[in-house]
Order: C-alpha cells, then structure tokens, then sequence
C-alpha cells in the first residue's frame, strides 16, 4: 500500500501509520481492521463515505484517531 502524507505529518508518526496499515492491501483488509480496532479509534461504520470518482474509482473515506481521517482510493 502506497500511504501519501498530506496530513503533514512527522517521521514518527508516519512510521506508525504505515506500520499499522502497511498490510492491507483490500477494502476488505480496511473493513476487517477497523471492525477490530479499539472503541473509539474509527467510526463504527468504518467506511463514513464513498466518494464516487467515475465508474471503476472510489475513494472511502475512514475517520481515525487524532482526528485524522483516511482516504483509501479504490480501483
């Protein structure tokens, strides 16, 4: 998985990121995480929103902690 930094964030924090996320390579790996993540870290609903970019490109979108929210672009 390719994690781009448009948060702006520091090496460290980046490095937890991707350690934590750098194995899911699917929707399904996203949706499995976040189901099993603690209370409070993502939105029950995992997936808050699908943006619909064209007909094969989506882009969901995850509420994270710190504020943070993730865009997964899906093809």
């Amino acid at each position: 998985m390719l994690i781009r930094n448009y948060a702006g964030l520091n090496a460290t924090q980046l490095a937890a990121i991707e350690g934590e996320l750098g194995g899911q390579r699917g929707l399904q790996d996203v949706i499995s995480w976040g189901v099993n993540e603690a209370s409070g870290a993502t939105s029950p609903r995992v997936v808050a929103e699908v943006v619909v970019q064209d007909e094969y490109t989506h882009d969901a979108i995850v509420p994270w902690r710190d504020s943070l929210v993730l865009v997964y672009d899906t093809t």
